[in-house]
């Protein structure tokens, strides 16, 4: 009977590609042949990993050390207790980021509304972090969560003092990217009760006016002035707009599953595709081609916010005001919830500034938006205007101004989750344009749904082009009127501003 190891090198190396990653390390135990097959083989390595995982999108790629770095990830996700594993946070905090980094863009994800790229790389994360256990150990670990699970004394210095630390953005990061905000503050289905929702917590954050600062210019920053995204903020953003849109039924319109209920739903670049079937495309027009962020279209817009008497009363309150450093109490009041239709075209595109990224130009748009609730005040549409570039640690950042009979009233600063053109979208804080440090401020994030322009470029459209160009990619528009009816039924918590952006 002939051996694996009467083979000749050549065809051994090719069977060697096929093993699963994790049954690559028993190969060389079993002799000395194969010892010397694999060991430093990088072709073999290679083979295995473009075998299993998405072909890189970067390089050069160091095959055996990535392989083995996947291994180790399974390996240290698949042990049962989460004490057992959280330790490991800063290794799996740099491996998911990779692993998205270079996650396939091609292809079309079957089995969801949503059109995303089939990727290995995210079916290998989807089904590490299905895991309770494993959410617990790495997505749960901010300093929100923490605080609601009452993991330090209230008189314990070191948890308020100084910086964000790096284990608690790194977890904020991880839950970031997987998308789906964790609404209790045990992921566990059996610890999930009224006293345990994170929705108080993150309001806390988020409507907390001290976090918006110059330093950080009111956005999604840390309040060092380097323009570094501060995770733990987007984090408190997404779990405020995530457990309003649930409320509200919103998560079940197709266009918000990506935001709301896909785990790693195109967190990584250049994931958005056009929901739109096999028509040709749109010919671009000159600036568009300089546009690497993707920006013209039609854009999906959630904005949340607290009546102004209940945001003043919570941050300038008659009571005693907690120390700079020490967070305001968890707060559960009724808050807003609006959709909004954007439509933006570019105008202009510009070198980076010395305080930008340098990887990517500066571009420019303008274009409108509009409620998607018909019955809101009509001082809810508005002429938008804005930029987006790179930080410069190379997130995208999106600057906004709406814009209200030619004067410009509210600003939003958000970044790109999973970078230039993933379908994730934006997150971040609007507030007023002149950083009135009374406020209002409040949370919102918008995603594409269309890269379709229209004939009117967004100037003069009222806004009902816009609506059936959503219903007809829909393709189902008793969403819509399910969604109106509920939120007429259950607006009683809600005060109309005279104003949205």
């Amino acid at each position: 009977m002939l051996l694996l190891t009467d083979l000749p090198p050549e065809i051994v190396h090719h069977i060697l590609g096929y093993v699963n990653p994790p049954d690559l390390a028993s190969v060389p135990r079993t002799c000395r042949s194969l010892y010397h097959a694999v060991t430093g083989n990088t072709t073999v390595f290679k083979q295995v990993y473009l075998h299993h995982l998405d072909t890189p999108t970067q390089s050069p790629v160091e095959w055996e050390r990535f392989v083995k770095d996947v291994v180790r990830l399974q390996a240290v996700c698949g042990r049962s207790k989460v004490d057992d594993k959280k330790d490991e946070l800063d290794f799996v905090h740099r491996i998911v980021t990779e692993l998205l980094r270079n996650a396939s863009t091609e292809g079309i994800r079957p089995g969801l509304a949503a059109k995303l790229p089939e990727s290995r790389n995210v079916d290998i994360l989807e089904a590490i972090f299905h895991s309770e256990s494993n959410r617990s150990a790495f997505l749960c670990r901010s300093f929100i969560y923490e605080r609601a699970r009452a993991e330090f004394h209230s008189h314990d210095v070191r948890y308020w003092h100084g910086p964000p630390k790096p284990e608690h953005q790194k977890s904020a990061h991880l839950h970031c990217l997987y998308g789906v905000p964790s609404l209790y503050a045990y992921p566990s289905s059996r610890r999930q009760s009224r006293h345990s929702l994170m929705h108080p917590f993150a309001c806390s954050k988020v409507y907390d006016l001290r976090q918006y600062t110059q330093k950080n210019q009111w956005g999604p920053f840390l309040d060092d002035g380097t323009m570094r995204v501060d995770w733990e903020k987007v984090e408190a953003v997404m779990i405020v707009l995530g457990a309003s849109m649930k409320n509200l039924g919103v998560s079940r319109i197709h266009m918000c599953e990506a935001f709301c209920s896909i785990p790693f739903a195109g967190t990584w670049p250049n994931s958005w595709k056009s929901p739109h079937g096999p028509s040709p495309p749109r010919e671009l027009e000159a600036l568009e081609h300089e546009d690497p962020y993707g920006i013209t279209g039609v854009w999906l817009r959630v904005v949340c916010f607290l009546d102004y008497t209940d945001l003043f009363a919570y941050n300038f309150g008659a009571g005693e005001q907690p120390p700079p450093h020490v967070p305001r109490p968890a707060i559960n009041v009724g808050q807003a919830t609006r959709l909004i239709l954007m439509r933006i075209f570019v105008t202009s595109v510009e070198d980076p500034g010395p305080e930008d990224g340098q990887a990517l130009k500066v571009v420019h748009f303008k274009g409108v938006s509009r409620s998607f609730d018909h019955g809101f005040n009509d001082n809810a549409d508005s002429d938008i205007r804005g930029s987006v570039r790179l930080t410069p640690e190379g997130e995208v950042r999106w600057t906004t101004f709406s814009i209200f009979g030619g004067v410009e009233r509210w600003r939003s600063e958000s970044i790109q989750v999973g970078g230039v053109k993933s379908a994730k979208g934006v997150v971040g804080h609007w507030f007023d344009r002149d950083f009135d440090p009374q406020g209002p401020a409040g949370p919102t994030a918008f995603w594409k749904i269309s890269d379709n322009k229209g004939s009117s470029q967004g100037e003069g459209s009222n806004g009902d082009d816009i609506l059936a160009e959503m219903a007809e990619a829909e393709g189902d528009d008793d969403e819509y009127e399910e969604y109106m009816e509920e939120e007429v039924e259950d607006d009683s918590d809600e005060i109309e501003y005279n104003y949205l952006i």
